[in-house]
């Protein structure tokens, strides 16, 4: 066990105390929602000027969450990172920052769709809210434990990640998630491993096997034929499972296993459903995704 391990053991037993924030658009809301479900007491937009108290009134072991952005009329940026150092440096805490971020380009259709008003931007357009409020608030992302990007997430996704790395009962071990998904649509960002399979024979280049996916036999049975594949699997888990004991010995509660190909659509959804499988029958809480393969002319 490394020197950091009786840190993380003693972080696991103080209160947690977690401090939601981010661009305006980017779920604080579902995230809220999220928070609530896993047993902690959540307050929205709550006065700055009350946040210490409310720390200390709800004294008695129940986790807290205390959302706290731009539209609270009193909002600083000095004034949320001094509450935050001050919880920081309670014994008794394990407090932490969390910052929703977002694409611009997100953020503006999302409030499209929606006929909401930015909180920045209320008599103007939506494009010179954002572009305030991400001036406003790179101080507090930048001190941020955690930054999630929102911007390629559902709902689903978001409260996933977040009921993965802020539950509180350590004692369920070590949960898993493998998601699929397309270079061609970026890195998940919210993944710990990453592997390419690029290199497998792509079944969209079948005429038969295109409009399949990697969860249809035939794909599968496509992908196996590759000279390649068994030894690519067998020294995946190899590199794979002498990790996964390590990450719970430094506290880590959730993994992100990501695994891509080209369009997102056969080869990367048969080996994360694969390791997947793989790894639940290696006793671990499992869940699977495939982030694009819904996506049209997924090319493999």
């Amino acid at each position: 066990m490394s020197e950091d391990a009786p840190d993380k053991a003693k972080e696991n037993q103080r209160r947690p105390v977690v401090l939601l924030t981010g661009m305006s658009g980017a779920g604080l809301s579902t995230a809220m929602k999220e928070f609530e479900d896993l047993g902690y007491e959540s307050v929205d937009n709550l006065r700055l000027g009350m946040v210490r108290e409310l720390v200390e009134v709800s004294r008695g072991g129940r986790p807290l969450a205390v959302a706290i952005d731009t539209r609270n009329a009193n909002f600083s940026i000095p004034e949320v990172l001094s509450i935050y150092h001050e919880l920081r440096g309670k014994e008794e805490l394990h407090a932490r920052l969390l910052f929703l971020e977002c694409s611009d380009e997100t953020l503006q259709r999302r409030f499209t769709e929606t006929r909401r008003r930015h909180p920045l931007a209320t008599d103007r357009p939506v494009t010179d809210g954002i572009r305030r409020e991400r001036e406003m608030l790179w101080l507090l992302r930048d001190e941020a434990d955690q930054v999630i990007d929102t911007s390629m997430l559902s709902m689903h996704d978001l409260r996933r990640i977040i009921g993965g790395d802020y539950r509180f009962d350590h004692d369920l071990g070590l949960s898993i998630f493998v998601t699929s998904f397309s270079y061609r649509q970026g890195l998940p960002r919210e993944a710990d491993l990453v592997f390419d399979v690029r290199f497998l024979a792509n079944p969209y280049w079948d005429p038969a096997l295109r409009s399949l996916t990697g969860q249809d036999e035939a794909v599968a049975a496509y992908i196996k034929k590759d000279k390649d594949y068994q030894s690519f699997i067998d020294n995946m888990a190899a590199f794979i499972l002498p990790l996964l004991p390590r990450y719970q010995q430094e506290g880590k509660s959730y993994l992100t296993i990501a695994i891509g190909c080209t369009g997102g659509r056969h080869r990367s959804v048969f080996v994360a459903e694969e390791c997947g499988t793989f790894l639940a029958g290696k006793g671990y809480i499992v869940g699977i995704g495939h982030r694009d393969m819904d996506r049209q002319n997924a090319k493999g």
